[in-house]
């Protein structure tokens, strides 16, 4: 793990280079994947994947005070900006095998880049997933992620393979990290509010469930902007329709608590920032249930129709949402 990088020479102050040598140069070495031939350390990277494996690319930035609070702690947001672009691998099946991040930060501080670079490194380790580049440059905070990983050829899970009759399912539970936001400033020790801080800042990519759901699950994504809003965007991609259960959505528990049932299932279903995947599947449960083994929760929530567009039942009867989703454009 990182230890604390070296103090500059009396009369010098940290620059770009030393942060390469002390910080990114280590980083690169700390976690090496077997289809990196080129890391950092050259003008470019150079990965070899298998013939009978496809490339597959995603990239995400993430800026202060818009999707992480400013004042995060450092470890915390290295955490989180791999998680949430591991997430788009895992929604494709994909297997993590690199990554490059471009930083821009008001300045160079060695303990804070020291914590971000603790926090990307916990996960990368966990997914065996290397830092192969970047970038960075002088300006308020924010980070960009691209990364590269591999599915076998043919086997890539997408949005547009949903049919009438498929099941509707989600991992997980939902709403923790939206009833977060309302406690991110909150030191409290109370196990509710410890818990759903830790879903925000702190999300588990389904990396593992993705596997073994290539191949068998007809459609998927990952729920990032709310589960109401990504699920209409499979639906669309599939040309179909769904008519999905509230008594079924998996409401976190400790959102639960906090919020109560009503505004916690209105957090899950339009909230965002769960990173569970939601997937349709065109078999029976009890082969679902064979499927995911010893995986964690998976919920059935309701099937795919033919009908186009997305009906969320309460008792049998037609719900209303509160907000349609999170959408960069249209929320402050």
């Amino acid at each position: 793990m990182f230890s604390s990088p070296p103090p500059p020479s009396p009369g010098q102050s940290w620059d770009e280079r030393a942060c390469i040598e002390h910080l990114w140069q280590p980083l690169g070495q700390a976690v090496q994947h077997p289809w990196v031939l080129q890391g950092i350390g050259d003008d470019g990277a150079r990965l070899h994947l298998p013939a009978d494996h496809e490339l597959v690319l995603s990239v995400d930035t993430l800026v202060a005070d818009c999707h992480f609070p400013a004042a995060i702690d450092p470890e915390d947001l290295g955490w989180r900006a791999l998680a949430v672009n591991l997430s788009d691998l895992a929604a494709m099946g994909a297997q993590p095998v690199a990554y490059t991040l471009a930083l821009t930060i008001p300045s160079l501080d060695a303990h804070w880049l020291t914590g971000l670079c603790r926090g990307l490194l916990a996960l990368a380790r966990l997914h065996g997933v290397q830092l192969v580049g970047g970038d960075m440059t002088r300006g308020p905070l924010s980070l960009t992620l691209q990364v590269q990983g591999a599915v076998p050829v043919g086997q890539a899970l997408l949005r547009s393979g949903a049919r009438c009759g498929d099941l509707v399912c989600v991992s997980g539970d939902l709403g923790a990290a939206a009833v977060a936001l309302d406690w991110l400033d909150n030191d409290s020790n109370d196990a509710a509010i410890t818990a759903v801080r830790q879903a925000y800042f702190r999300p588990t990519p389904r990396c593992e469930l993705a596997y073994r759901l290539r191949g068998q699950a007809s459609a998927a994504l990952d729920i990032s902007d709310g589960l109401a809003l990504d699920l209409q965007r499979l639906l669309k991609a599939s040309g179909v329709g769904a008519r999905i259960h509230s008594e079924q959505i998996p409401v976190n528990p400790h959102a639960r608590a906090l919020q109560g049932q009503s505004r916690a299932l209105q957090q899950a279903l339009c909230g965002g920032d769960d990173y569970q995947l939601c997937f349709t599947w065109p078999g029976s449960e009890a082969a679902l249930n064979a499927c995911v083994g010893d995986q964690k929760q998976v919920t059935v929530i309701g099937r795919v129709t033919a009908e186009p567009g997305l009906v969320v039942l309460a008792n049998g009867q037609p719900m209303t949402l509160a907000q349609p989703g999170y959408d960069h454009f249209r929320n402050p």
